[in-house]
């Protein structure tokens, strides 16, 4: 099959949709398709990568959005199509994107769109009111114009299944479980980052609004009040950056930016003692899932997706979940520390636990989607200018 996807937000610092393109693309080559990403940039440029063919378009940068962008044109973009013509195409942008699902419907090409979040939460997140018959509105002409939504979780399904949409998918994303290890704790790494504390406090994702990044700091000042002589280290950037800078001046906190080398970023998972997922809209959180795989127990907020893979309520907990405060995040992460403590076999058991997770897994549920198990044919399709 000849499939592409589309994205927007994607980009050099990009974490969770820059994760996904790659591994589901490495994905769709190993089992012999054919696999292009459409991404937003400076100019048009094509190239060939590990992960499928590349191809940036030209696009405007979102105000206030710490550099995502956004694919300028949609009918130069459906020009593109007509010259790639895929089998499948897959969309990653609920908003300014949809219109490529009519435009596939017309020429008989089936096509998915990712919900990579939630729009309620969006809504309730930024605005003082309540939109949500707008909100209500937008999901039913989401699902109208694809033939399926794709969801990760549970959470993320449920706006749809309010609105009673019947073409809502669930397929978690997964995680590099060769990469992502306990074995990669790093004694003298954890020494360096705990600058003479007890106690390493993690913070991986992007610095925005909606993740209320803030909250661990809050939670790190509740815990040194109590006495724990914790450190906490941030990963990540985004538009909150000077503003966390500034909240934490007269508190032990490094900020390590954005972190490219995937192999540095598995050591500092792996050599934490707790993960924070403080994000009370995540849809998923492959931080969260990359941390449990490298044997780093999470506390998340409890009103997101997070806790869907902690196996909480369970004697086989990798993590904890806690109301949007500091002192409850800090009680969740003083009940980690404990039981970190008194069960040396925590860490294995939280990798075990995202080995329920690979990216193969993933992929295959992708291409059943998509049909592979049918006779892979030459295109069909009606492919005319757009």
């Amino acid at each position: 099959m000849k499939i592409v996807h589309i994205a927007n937000f994607y980009g050099p610092k990009s974490g969770g949709i820059r994760t996904t393109l790659h591994q589901i693309g490495s994905g769709y080559i190993s089992k012999g398709h054919d696999f292009t990403y459409v991404v937003p940039g400076s100019a048009l440029f094509c190239e060939e990568t590990p992960h499928g063919r590349k191809i940036t378009v030209p696009s405007f940068i979102l105000p206030f959005s710490g550099g995502y962008r956004i694919i300028r044109s949609n009918s130069d973009l459906k020009k593109l199509l007509v010259t790639l013509g895929p089998d499948i195409i897959e969309v990653s942008d609920r908003f300014t994107l949809s219109s490529i699902g009519i435009w596939a419907e017309k020429r008989q090409i089936p096509a998915v769109v990712f919900s990579h979040e939630t729009l309620s939460g969006l809504a309730k997140t930024y605005l003082p009111f309540s939109i949500q018959k707008i909100v209500n509105w937008h999901n039913r002409r989401l699902a109208s114009r694809f033939k399926h939504v794709v969801t990760t979780t549970e959470f993320a399904a449920k706006e749809f299944h309010q609105i009673s949409a019947h073409n809502i998918v669930r397929i978690p994303l997964g995680v590099d479980l060769q990469h992502f290890h306990p074995n990669k704790r790093n004694s003298e790494l954890r020494q360096t980052l705990l600058k003479g504390s007890d106690v390493l406090l993690l913070h991986c994702g992007r610095m925005s609004p909606e993740k209320k990044p803030e909250l661990s700091i809050q939670t790190l000042r509740e815990l040194r009040s109590r006495g724990i002589n914790a450190h906490l280290i941030y990963v990540g950037n985004g538009p909150m950056y000077s503003k966390l800078r500034k909240i934490s001046a007269d508190l032990p906190v490094t900020f390590l930016g954005y972190i490219a080398n995937r192999e540095n970023l598995a050591e500092i998972l792996a050599s934490a003692d707790v993960s924070i997922a403080p994000g009370p809209i995540e849809t998923f959180c492959l931080a969260a899932l990359e941390s449990i795989a490298s044997g780093t127990p999470v506390v998340a907020s409890n009103t997101s997706a997070v806790g869907e893979f902690l196996l909480l309520n369970s004697k086989e907990q990798v993590g904890a979940v806690a109301n949007g405060n500091p002192v409850d995040f800090a009680n969740s992460v003083q009940q980690m520390l404990q039981i970190r403590n008194a069960d040396t076999s925590l860490s294995m058991r939280a990798h075990q636990q995202a080995e329920n997770y690979p990216w193969s897994s993933t992929v295959a549920m992708l291409l059943n989607l998509h049909g592979e198990k049918d006779e892979i044919r030459k295109s069909k399709h009606r492919l005319r200018a757009a």
